[in-house]
């Protein structure tokens, strides 16, 4: 769509305060956020909890070994030359870390256990002790970052990622399992995983034997996937996908691009399975792929996923929707062709569905996605307008609990500053002068500087169509010029500029009394005219 005379004539304004950087907003100070928002869906580190008949564990001994009185007798058990003997010991230590509501964890490796424990893991020809040790190394790496690099420290790492390839799979599940508490703990211990060489193996856990040199590793790799599907436990595919998350995750550093492309394909068909826990943990690996620069979220784009994301955001689960909404938000960060890819998967009609979805965490993340998507062209706001979204943002806006009204405001004063004078009038038309006018008087400087920067483009725009009297009229009907002139003694130095801007500029005066010129016009049937588009009174409770 052209930019129309009018429009060109605010250019000079209706950026004002809000650069490309603030316009299209990253979550480089959310990270809080979202690693709560992860624990509660799927935990970074997880620890193995046994149950009665440990349904986990090789062994289901009708008579099951006491607990020992104390660790020294573990101790003692595990450095018994008798290997069924180590067995009892190891077993017992691992039922110490699963069993009990604190778990000792600080004693074990205070104690010394845990170069004991990765010895066991190196022992062949005994697949059991291998399990039961892997199990104890697993709930010590799922603790605080000392502990897991405890584990880390004692050498673990190699012996887990060779026992990716044992035949048991019990035991190769459960190394899978730590692997991902430990790439789960940071980007140092996530790289340096990568680089002792986790990811082949990782992706070929149910192919004990490629035997098939010949093939590309990208061709090899969607056979592996594939026979995932056919061969593999969906306890073992649950492991395996929460995993590949977590070597996905943090961003400072971003995982390595060679392991990106490694895991990507992967990725690809996870996202496809159905099971609810294998496609939340890709999707949240998708999450983090795409939060970053814009050549990150290409290197997604170009894989195809979108679509799939997109029609993810309908799922009945909402610890799916979650990180595919994640996702997907993170795309429209990017640059205004990333942002049509989504667009063009049809994103708009689920955001209007999320903008109003019973969850508010949900409703957020689906108005902090449509911010970025209005921060994008005149043609993007368009589609937005299109999709029938403008009502239910003006809904969310009135309504809905702070943080979400906080996502509302910058889609839009977005809008304001990207659209078109035509574009805005619609804006105002849908009713959203009054909640933005309501929302002043909040106590976060942040959201009242966008909302001045906002009703500051809405009075620009009516400037360019000479109705800044009407929409002054309609600011000061809805509460916000007196809450505007109140705004000129904040302590914030940005709110009170903004203000006495707004105020010098269109509310000014040097008139005294009333000019019935300044009216606005009135059509026969009673509506106000604001340019050459009839505006229904009752739309503005005027």
């Amino acid at each position: 769509m052209p930019i129309s005379k009018e429009n060109s004539r605010i250019k000079s304004f209706k950026n004002k305060g809000l650069d490309q950087e603030e316009m299209r907003r990253r979550r480089n100070d959310r990270t809080i956020e979202l690693r709560k928002t992860k624990r509660d869906e799927q935990m970074l580190k997880r620890r193995n909890v046994a149950v009665d008949d440990e349904p986990f564990s090789p062994l289901k001994d009708a008579n099951q070994m006491a607990f020992p009185a104390s660790l020294s007798d573990i101790w003692d058990k595990i450095n018994n030359p008798s290997s069924a003997i180590q067995l009892e010991g190891v077993q017992a230590a691992r039922r110490m870390l699963s069993r009990e509501r604190n778990p000792p964890v600080e004693s074990i490796i205070n104690s010394g256990f845990i170069p004991l424990l990765v010895n066991f893991l190196k022992t062949s020809d005994n697949p059991t002790i291998q399990f039961e040790a892997a199990w104890a190394l697993t709930n010590v790496a799922s603790g605080t970052s000392e502990q897991t690099r405890a584990v880390v420290t004692a050498g673990a790492t190699l012996p887990f990622i060779k026992l990716l390839s044992s035949p048991k799979t019990n035991v190769a599940e459960q190394a899978a399992w730590a692997l991902g508490n430990i790439a789960g703990d940071g980007a140092d211990l996530r790289d340096y995983v990568i680089k002792q060489g986790i990811i082949p193996p990782l992706l070929q856990l149910i192919k004990p034997d490629t035997g098939v040199s010949s093939l590309s590793f990208q061709t090899l790799l969607f056979i592996i996937i594939n026979l995932c599907f056919l061969f593999c436990q969906i306890s073992f595919l649950r492991t395996v996908a929460w995993a590949l998350s977590n070597l996905c995750r943090n961003k400072n550093p971003s995982p390595p691009s060679e392991a990106v492309s490694m895991i990507l394909p992967a990725l690809c068909h996870l996202i496809h399975n159905g099971d609810t826990e294998v496609v939340a943990d890709a999707a949240w690996a998708l999450s983090y792929l795409t939060d970053g620069p814009e050549e990150k979220i290409q290197v997604v784009v170009d894989a195809n996923i979108l679509p799939r994301l997109v029609t993810l955001l309908a799922y009945q689960e909402v610890r799916v929707v979650t990180p595919a909404l994640r996702a997907v938000g993170n795309v429209v960060t990017g640059s205004d062709s990333q942002t049509q890819a989504a667009l063009n998967c049809d994103l708009l009609r689920y955001i209007a569905n999320l903008l109003l979805h019973p969850k508010s965490t949900v409703q957020k993340e689906a108005a902090w996605t449509l911010s970025n998507i209005t921060a994008g062209t005149e043609e993007q706001i368009q589609m937005v307008l299109d999709a029938g979204i403008v009502q239910p943002l003006v809904e969310i806006l009135a309504k809905a609990d702070f943080k979400t009204q906080k996502e509302a405001v910058w889609a839009a004063t977005n809008f304001t500053s990207g659209g078109s004078v035509e574009q805005v009038v619609y804006l105002v038309q849908c009713g959203v002068l009054k909640p933005l006018c309501d929302l002043l008087d909040v106590k976060d400087a942040k959201t009242v500087t966008v909302i001045l920067d906002g009703l500051s483009n809405i009075l620009g725009a009516a400037a360019s169509l000479k109705e800044v009297d009407q929409v002054g009229m309609m600011i000061e009907e809805a509460g916000g010029l007196d809450k505007i002139e109140a705004l000129q003694s904040h302590e914030t130095e940005a709110v009170y500029k903004l203000a006495f801007t707004i105020i010098d500029k269109y509310f000014s005066s040097e008139e005294e009394g009333e000019d019935e010129s300044i009216a606005p016009a009135t059509t026969e049937n009673g509506m106000f005219q604001f340019g050459s588009t009839a505006i229904p009174q009752e739309g503005f409770n005027i």
